[in-house]
């Protein structure tokens, strides 16, 4: 069975900086493409960013200048660096990743909670 777990949210004042991290874990063959998606109260799940293998790199556009994504292949963890986040940045956010276990399927982690707030 396939696991993805998110760690590293929490309550941040604006202008802070937060970093997640998430690990895949269970009978994997491969890893592809692994992102971060985020839920805003009342909105849609929507892209954050996205990296593939070889560490090339998509983003929102709305985000792309305060958010980093980064994997290590090795250790099939993906992170989210987020810097000088506002309350507009309150969100669930999730993992996700397309793995290879008898074939190739998206999973999603359970999310964690980001709440920018004074």
């Amino acid at each position: 069975q396939v696991q993805l777990v998110e760690s590293g949210g929490g309550l941040v004042q604006p202008g802070d900086s937060l970093r997640l991290s998430c690990v895949a874990s269970g009978n994997i063959g491969a890893v592809d493409t692994m992102g971060w998606y985020r839920q805003r109260p009342g909105m849609a799940r929507e892209l954050v960013a996205i990296i593939r293998r070889d560490g090339s790199a998509d983003y929102a556009e709305t985000l792309e200048n305060r958010f980093t994504i980064s994997r290590v292949n090795a250790e099939r963890t993906v992170s989210l660096q987020s810097n000088n986040l506002g309350p507009e940045d309150t969100a669930v956010y999730f993992c996700n990743a397309r793995i290879l276990v008898q074939r190739w399927n998206v999973y999603w982690g359970q999310g964690t909670q980001v709440t920018v707030s004074e």
